[in-house]
Order: C-alpha cells, then sequence, then structure tokens
C-alpha cells in the first residue's frame, strides 16, 4: 500500500449516483476522463483483468478461438449492411485526412463475417466460433451510473458460424452455457429473458439480466418459468367478440372531457350504455408519435389502445426500430387538419379515413405532397369485433358505439401498452411479475443478415453455394465489474470474490513495531507462495483505524491484522463478506487462510 498508485476518499463523488460507482471512485478503482468515459486504476484494472480471464477461459473450453480487431474500423462494411446509419447518432463517426470515412466499433458483427469469408469456403470448414475481448464505443445520449452505461466499455463478443440452422441451434447452446458458466463463476445472480433483436437482427434473442433496482431495463417472470424482457412481452390472443346488437356509431357532444376518467364520466350521463356502464377500458386512447428513421425520414404513427392503459413508448420503438420514436409536435401534424388533439378517432386515421379514399382535399387536390406518411397501429388488446368510444375528430365530441373490424380497421398492429403485474404470461403460465435489471449480456441467432448483406457463402456436400448463418454473443465485462461491485456492496465498502478481487488477502500491519513489521511481511510472502495474492497495509504514518477503514473499502475478501495480539503469539482473520473475525496462533494462519479461499473457490 505504501507504494501502490491509490488515494482513497471517505466522501461519496458529487455525480455518483449509484452505490457501485460511488466506490469504485472512492476505493480508486476508476477516475473520470470524460463523461460515460473512465481511466482504469491498478485496482480496477485488475478486477477487469481477472473477470476477463473467466470470460476467456469459459469461452475457450466452449470451443471458441481468440482474435482481435482493431476498434477504429473502415465504414464500407457497415454501410453494405446499412448499419452505418441504423445506429443513427449513437455511432462515433469519423473520417481521416483523405476524407474517408470511418467509426469507432460499437460491436463487430461486419468484421467478424468478412475475417471467416476470407479464410473459408467449403462447409468442411465449419463449424467455427470466434471471440475477442475489445473496447467498444457508443455515443450515449445519456451516460449514466459509472461503468454501467458508458460511451467507452469492454466488451466480450463472440460469433458462430454455421452451413445450416441445425448447426446455429446447436452453437447457440453451447455458448448460452458457457455465459450460464461465466456468471456462476462471478457468483452474479442472472435471469435468462426472451428479448427483441433490435438494430442487430436476427430470430431468436435473449438477454442475461441482473436484478436490481437501479437497472434500465424493465422484466418480467412467472411461476411457470416464463421470463422476457417487457419490451419482448406479447399479448395473449384476444377472443373476437360478437356486436350483433350494437347500435351503430353515433356522435355526441361531451363537453369537458379532457381526461379519460372525465369521458368515462361525462358518457355516462349523457350517452348511457344499456347493458353496463361505461369504464375507461371501453374508450379508444389515441397516442400521437413520430417513428424517425437513421436516414431522417419521418412518420407519423398514431397508436390506439384501450384507454384504462398507459402507453410504454419503449415496447412502441423497440417494435419500429431501427426507428426511434417521439412525441409528435404540432409542426409534425401541421398537414392534418383532421387530427384535432384530444379528440382522434379512427375514422380519420385508417384505410376508413378520407385521405385513403381518395377524396380531394379542400384544395380540390389528391392528398399527396410534402406531408409526413402516417401509420395507424392498434396495441394487440383492440379486439376484433370490441365496441369502443373513441374521438369524434371534433373538439368536444366523441363517437360512441364503433366496432373494431366493422366500423374501422387498423393499417396493422403493434405491442404497445405498458406490461402491468399481474398481466397473463404469454404462455399460459401465470401472472407475470416485473422487476427491474441490468443487461450483462445478449445472444442472438442471427441467421443470414450479414452473410447475405455481405455475400459470405461456401459449398456445401453437393457442391452447391449456401449462405452460411451467424450467431452473436456478447458480454459486458465492465458493466458485469460494476454488477458485482452493486451485488456484493455493503455500507462500509467494497466486498469482492474471491475469484476477481485484486487480492485475495489485505494483510494489515496495526502497529509499528519491527517485529509486527517482520511478521507482516512473512505472512505475506507465504501466503503468495501458497498462491493466495496479496495486499500489505504497510504504510508507517496512517492509523490503524484508517487501515481498517480502508480494507473494509477496498473489499478484499479477507483480512488479516497483524497487531497487539502478536504479543500473545496470535493474529487476527476478517472475512469481508460476514464480518467474521477470529484470532488464531500466527502459524495457523496461512494454513486457515488458504483452505479458506480454495472452499470459496468451489462454492
Amino acid at each position: 500500500m505504501s507504494s501502490l498508485f491509490v488515494r482513497t476518499l471517505r466522501e461519496d463523488p458529487a455525480d455518483a449516483e449509484v452505490t457501485s460507482h460511488k466506490l469504485m471512485v472512492r476505493g480508486s478503482y476508476i477516475r473520470r476522463a470524460a463523461p460515460g468515459i473512465y481511466t482504469w486504476l491498478p485496482l480496477g484494472l485488475t478486477v477487469l483483468t481477472n473477470i476477463e480471464n473467466i470470460v476467456r477461459e469459459e469461452l475457450t473450453a466452449a470451443g471458441a478461438q481468440e482474435v482481435l480487431f482493431p476498434a477504429l474500423l473502415p465504414a464500407e462494411p457497415y454501410k453494405a449492411t446499412n448499419r452505418w446509419e441504423e445506429y443513427g447518432p449513437s455511432l462515433f463517426k469519423l473520417k481521416d485526412r483523405k476524407e474517408g470515412d470511418y467509426l469507432l466499433a460499437p460491436t463487430h458483427e461486419e468484421m467478424f463475417t468478412l475475417l471467416v469469408k476470407d479464410l473459408y469456403s467449403s462447409y468442411k470448414d465449419l463449424p467455427v466460433i470466434l471471440h475477442q475481448i475489445q473496447t467498444k464505443y457508443r455515443d450515449e445520449a445519456r451516460p449514466r451510473a459509472g461503468i454501467i452505461r458508458g460511451r467507452e466499455f469492454v466488451m466480450a463478443d463472440a460469433y458462430s458460424f454455421d452451413v445450416d440452422d441445425a448447426g446455429l441451434d446447436t452453437s447457440y447452446e453451447v455458448m448460452r452455457r458457457a455465459y450460464q458458466r461465466i456468471f456462476e463463476r462471478l457468483g452474479l445472480p442472472f435471469v435468462i429473458c426472451s428479448a427483441m433483436s433490435g438494430p442487430m437482427g436476427g430470430s431468436r434473442s435473449e438477454e442475461f439480466l441482473y436484478g436490481t433496482e437501479i437497472g434500465e431495463d424493465t422484466f418480467v417472470q412467472s411461476a411457470g418459468g416464463y421470463a422476457a424482457n417487457t419490451e419482448a412481452v406479447t399479448t395473449l390472443p384476444v377472443p373476437e367478440q360478437d356486436f350483433a346488437g350494437v347500435p351503430a356509431p353515433e356522435q355526441v357532444a361531451t363537453p369537458n372531457a379532457k381526461t379519460i376518467a372525465d369521458l368515462v364520466d361525462v358518457a355516462n350521463r349523457v350517452h348511457p350504455r344499456e347493458d353496463r356502464p361505461w369504464e375507461a377500458a371501453d374508450t379508444l386512447k389515441m397516442v400521437v408519435c413520430v417513428a424517425v428513421q437513421p436516414s431522417g425520414e419521418r412518420e407519423l404513427v398514431i397508436v390506439g389502445v384501450p384507454g384504462d392503459r398507459e402507453v410504454d413508448m419503449g415496447r412502441v420503438e423497440a417494435n419500429l426500430a431501427p426507428a426511434e420514436v417521439e412525441m409528435a409536435t404540432p409542426e409534425d401534424m401541421k398537414d392534418f387538419p383532421e387530427l384535432v388533439p384530444g379528440y382522434i378517432g379512427p375514422m380519420a386515421i385508417g384505410p376508413q379515413s378520407a385521405r385513403r379514399s381518395g377524396v380531394e382535399n379542400e384544395a380540390g387536390e389528391e392528398s399527396t405532397a410534402n406531408m409526413l406518411p402516417l401509420r395507424f397501429l392498434l396495441d394487440p388488446h383492440v379486439a376484433r369485433g370490441s365496441r369502443w368510444i373513441a374521438g369524434g375528430n371534433t373538439f368536444e365530441e366523441h363517437t360512441f358505439n364503433l366496432v373494431y373490424g366493422r366500423d374501422f380497421e387498423a393499417d396493422g398492429q403493434i405491442e404497445a401498452v405498458q406490461v402491468r403485474e399481474g398481466d397473463m404470461a404469454p404462455d399460459g403460465s401465470g401472472p407475470l411479475t416485473i422487476s427491474r435489471g441490468i443487461e450483462l449480456a445478449h445472444i442472438f441467432q442471427l441467421g443470414r443478415k450479414y452473410t447475405n448483406a455481405l455475400d459470405f457463402t461456401v459449398l456445401d456436400e453437393n457442391g452447391k453455394t449456401r449462405v452460411v448463418t451467424m450467431g452473436s454473443y456478447g458480454i459486458g465485462v465492465s458493466r458485469a465489474m460494476a454488477a458485482i461491485a452493486e451485488e456484493t456492496a455493503d455500507e462500509k465498502g467494497l466486498c469482492w470474490p474471491v475469484s476477481i478481487a485484486p487480492a485475495q488477502v489485505h494483510v494489515i500491519q496495526a502497529g509499528k513495531s519491527a517485529e509486527i513489521t517482520e511478521t507482516a511481511e512473512r505472512l505475506a510472502t507465504a501466503l503468495e507462495e501458497r498462491g493466495v495474492t496479496v495486499l500489505l497495509d504497510d504504510r508507517k504514518r496512517v492509523s490503524a483505524g484508517v487501515k481498517f477503514a480502508d480494507f473494509e473499502l477496498l473489499g478484499m475478501p479477507y483480512g488479516m491484522v497483524v497487531g497487539r495480539g502478536l504479543k500473545n503469539g496470535q493474529v487476527e482473520l476478517r472475512r469481508r463478506a460476514t464480518g467474521e473475525s477470529a484470532d488464531v496462533p500466527v502459524d495457523e494462519a496461512v494454513e486457515r487462510l488458504v483452505r479458506a479461499i480454495e472452499e470459496e473457490k468451489r462454492i
């Protein structure tokens, strides 16, 4: 400690929001260089490297071979797969002195594909799985929580290449099991959730999530084993309803009905229903947003949901990917005078609208030029044949008894409503519970998206050309470190597992006598000779109280205190995770610690 590049802090940094960020800064594990960008100090780099080594060992055991690509890449492969545009503003783009386009890689699918294409041309060469551990870059709009969401981060990404889908299924399961072993070795609890593929593309997609209240992801689980990111939750099929006997639509004045609750109250007073009172679930709420494509093209999207449900914009965006979704502005709606804010109904926007029917606008011209395209999408909770109160496309008027399928249609469906606690799992395995979490890893069956775009084929056993199929498997190494800190820390400081700690034993010289100094150094050397990593606090002008506080802050799993007990031939052993301590004879201390560490490694 007397020569280690470390300066511990007693106060939390002002910009830190979460426990891992606070403690890793206070313990001199990381230092902020810029928003979302951090310098790794010796202690932090040791932990990061230990995690990398576990990842590397398990991927190697799964048959993956390690390569290393540059972080600075040419734009051409990303343009060929359209991701130069699809990634939008999160991509760091730059030009060299010759005006050539380059990027700082957020991920490396294209480069892996081109590498294997360059070397392999026959089915006999496959399957193959390659991986790397590399720094990635994404221009996050809101970097937060230290290294949990940064603009520069360390990631392990692996890619499998197979001749056919059956081979991909096998490779996917191999890598899925490898990731399970990685998190088990790291001592990090996780949930495997179905997920959306997003701009990565592909069919099957799963996330490994660490459950924590500070997480940005929301996921659901059922008692029957279903688990999914809320973005990927689908709605159980809603039976078509019998609308025989539903009266014809009727436009009704609804003064002062500015909210769903107001509308229900007014509806039951001015136009009561014959069979039961109107409810919020009988109203059709319209949310107007804009889908912005990576090219900058904008599309007005109106989403219809039952009035008793809220719209989850994250789910909407996930289902409209790669577009980003934002709420519509008056400027976006200026060419649609029929859209009356607060009173938009399906008769003005769906296939049944005047614009779609070819009716001329007030200027006597066909409604086309220079206006945004418009799409009307319904959440699947809106059943065909169901009866609704919807906006009347006139201020303070609504249309009653609109029937979906009889009176109006939509351009399609979209999963849009917020998933609620108690909603049924799509597989029928029971009601859902909702939790928050941090995404630790994401695995995909990419299929042939990238191999098609980059023309990667091999000859099969019959001499015919086959497009290779791919899997992608990414794990956030630096993010996993933050998650482990969140999981194991307490009010006193960090508490690293034996498998990744900067040192397994923190030896504290709690006194200034020559005997204490000599004994502490001798025990530290003996531990190292037994394969134990050691941090020796040999500082001369630091009190024992400060040394004990640093032991708790820095979070080594075991402590050995060489102090006043030495006069009785004893040293104190401490276990950081539990706070347990025991005085043991000096000549037994090393063996006791070695056994404890070996036992913890086996868990």
